[in-house]
């Protein structure tokens, strides 16, 4: 019955997200399976640290990054030539099992580095399928109305997965050791699994335009989808402010501000603070788009709020203060949650559905492929030259990506649908 039910086309009056049981539903799943990640990576490096030294702690940690980069676009391949939802289902359903496997496994023996680096590597691979299915899905059991509303919610749940996740798995670690832990994630994962059989995804529609038929290869239909984000006049300037983006200010706020913390000599309560006021103000972006909804002059919108937080970002390596230092951070976090979630809703948006796997794994490679690689080159510049100038060069390279999104005509012009602008959505 729930395989039946799931494939019953979305009807005509698509709801508000939030009172969208359908689209609940997605989202109760996908927040389990966050918060199971977070437990899985706290099992992951506290087992790695009671079998073996530091250095192979960060080995292990690293070991899923390279799959997860290299195979993503694969994925994105995978959930257009596929049903996304059961990409889904089946990447879910193999970590759960992967997990459970190994919780099995630590339970009777002592692991070993081979076997949590084949975990850590096994389990990137399967998320790069996973990534790419999930940002394909959400235009599939919704209007496009919707999708800056959906966005938002998406984000608080990566941020209540981000809050939830290392106290639970920490407790598990406490109780019942790794094994425990690696239990909760895997127990987490398979609570989204039933959730996910009963959301109801609608038929692809009839694409705008004429469009190449798929290929009968993998490989074609990923180079078909790289020159349809290539040639798109709204994507493909969106996915490259996006990248530069990321390469600016992740390795920034991420690494640079450990190293900031330290200079100014503010201790683990101040970087704690900063920290929390930069999710705040994140958090917030995400309430205000899962309330309003839609944003008029979004492009524009979108560019403005990347600009204010590519220049917050430059300014917190001035700031000799503690107190203004957290201020700056939240409106960091405000303007960034603001531009991502607008940026994702309008590549979600002006997607043709039968490439958003695609779009997604692109868009998902800069954010996880990319932008970790300026970690070791923003920490090795402020070892050189302090954290001033560090900060103030990323700021202004990620305000590039900023001012190349306010000079393209059409991410200035850029517009969320309305509800009257897609009409009927019954299924054919």
């Amino acid at each position: 019955m729930a395989v039946a039910e799931a494939t019953r086309p979305v009807q005509a009056a698509t709801p508000p997200a939030h009172r969208d049981g359908n689209v609940l539903r997605w989202l109760a799943a996908y927040t389990a399976s966050l918060i199971g990640d977070s437990v899985y990576f706290v099992a992951l490096a506290w087992s790695a640290q009671r079998a073996t030294g530091p250095t192979e702690v960060g080995l292990v940690m690293a070991a899923g990054a390279l799959p997860r980069a290299v195979l993503m676009l694969g994925g994105g391949v995978l959930a257009d030539r596929l049903d996304p939802r059961r990409v889904i289902l089946g990447s879910d359903a193999l970590r759960c099992l992967l997990i459970l496997s190994v919780a099995a496994a630590i339970a009777v023996t002592t692991p070993g580095l081979w076997l949590l680096v084949a975990v850590a590597v096994v389990f990137g691979a399967v998320d790069a399928l996973f990534v790419p299915a999930v940002g394909a899905l959400p235009p599939r059991i919704t209007g496009p109305d919707q999708l800056a509303r959906v966005t938002g919610m998406r984000s608080l749940s990566m941020r209540l997965g981000q809050i939830a996740g290392p106290p639970l798995g920490g407790l598990a670690m406490g109780l019942g050791g790794p094994a425990a832990a690696f239990g909760v994630a895997g127990l987490l994962f398979a609570l989204s699994l039933p959730l996910l059989l009963s959301i109801r995804v609608r038929p692809l529609e009839a694409p705008a335009r004429p469009t190449s038929p798929r290929s009968d290869t993998a490989g074609a239909d990923l180079l078909d989808g790289l020159r349809y984000l290539s040639r798109h006049r709204l994507i493909g300037p969106l996915v490259a402010v996006c990248a530069v983006c990321e390469l600016g200010l992740t390795g920034t706020l991420n690494v640079g501000m450990v190293l900031l913390n330290a200079e100014r000599g503010w201790g683990p309560s101040g970087y704690g603070w900063i920290v929390a006021c930069f999710g705040g103000g994140a958090t917030a972006g995400a309430v205000l788009l899962t309330v309003v909804g839609r944003l008029p002059r979004a492009g524009l919108t979108m560019a403005g709020s990347l600009f204010v937080a590519s220049t917050g970002a430059a300014a917190l390596g001035l700031v000799p203060r503690l107190g203004t230092a957290a201020v700056l951070a939240a409106l960091v976090g405000l303007s960034a949650g603001v531009s991502g979630g607008l940026m994702h809703a309008l590549v979600q948006s002006s997607t043709e559905p039968a490439y958003l796997g695609r779009v997604t794994s692109v868009v998902m490679l800069a954010m996880l492929g990319l932008a970790p690689l300026s970690y070791p080159l923003g920490g090795a510049a402020i070892g050189v030259s302090g954290a001033a100038p560090v900060f103030v060069a990323c700021g202004a390279f990620s305000c590039l990506g900023a001012v190349a999104a306010l000079g393209s005509g059409a991410v200035r012009r850029a517009e969320l649908p309305r509800r009257q602008d897609h009409g009927d959505h019954s299924a054919a």
